[in-house]
């Protein structure tokens, strides 16, 4: 029978049966991929290998041409030379307008048949400080209650020239008109009261101008109408400013100041 201790027993059989199996996959293996070709390799760094195109991005949408345009074509067959441009972009209608027959296009559409615009939404400006000429255009934003219908009317004018007054169409055009008067300097010819509507009678230049400056400033009508601060508070101030409160500290300027006129603490101690 022989030496006992040398004889394999059934377990080291199971398991180099399944060492021989493994390996026999293992050699299986390397052998299939010896027959397939070897991957490409990447190209070194500068070797000149084209690169794959980028790919353009998509342009946005841009303003077409609106002159055939139903509205747009009643305006010039009843309104003859009012119309100088029309435009629509993503839907929205707009309509440059002669300065001095503004009065007659919002009057006529008004009262349109198909489509009357009986709701002034908004009246506002944009300045254009490089031109000269007419730097100033404003914009009239129109909504037809009936026909669920916008159209925006644009008219280029000068602090000189002004426009004339919508208000005898849509009386709500009083406020708004006296906001632009008051904001970007723009007159409007025949309005029943223009006058500022948001800062004082005498305050001096047009905040939503170009050129107005952003920081605030002591200008003549602060020294005319608020007492002049002592180096303790303009250095408190110039330390709120320091902190970013630049916007936080303009209603707390004024109020400080009336304290003081007062003769009052301004901060009193907790008792």
């Amino acid at each position: 029978m022989g030496d006992p201790t040398k004889s394999p027993t059934q377990s080291d059989l199971e398991k180099a049966a399944k060492i021989a199996e493994a390996k026999a996959r293992a050699e299986a293996a390397k052998q299939a991929a010896g027959e397939r070709p070897a991957p490409a390799q990447p190209a070194a760094a500068g070797a000149g290998a084209p690169k794959a195109p980028v790919k353009k991005k998509d342009e946005g949408p841009k303003p077409t041409d609106a002159a055939n345009h139903p509205l747009v074509k009643r305006l010039r067959e009843r309104l003859n030379g009012a119309v100088t441009e029309a435009s629509e972009f993503i839907g929205q209608l707009s309509i440059r307008i002669e300065r001095e027959r503004i009065v007659e296009v919002c009057n006529f559409l008004k009262n349109d048949a198909e489509t009357p615009f009986n709701f002034l939404s908004d009246v506002t400006c944009v300045h254009f400080p490089d031109l000269t000429e007419a730097p100033f255009e404003m914009v009239y934003n129109l909504y037809s209650i009936n026909a669920n219908e916008r159209v925006r009317l644009k008219v280029a004018t000068s602090e000189e020239m002004g426009v004339e007054s919508v208000t005898s169409v849509w009386p709500t055009a009083n406020w708004m008109e006296r906001e632009v008067f008051d904001l970007f300097g723009v007159p409007f010819a025949n309005h029943p009261d223009l006058c500022r509507i948001l800062l004082p009678p005498d305050w001096e230049g047009h905040p939503l101008r170009k050129e107005y400056p952003l920081e605030f400033i002591e200008n003549n009508w602060t020294t005319k109408h608020l007492p002049e601060f002592t180096e303790v508070q303009q250095e408190q101030l110039a330390q709120r400013r320091g902190y970013g409160l630049e916007i936080l500290s303009i209603p707390a300027e004024r109020r400080v100041r009336e304290i003081f006129r007062g003769d009052k603490e301004v901060m009193p101690k907790d008792k």
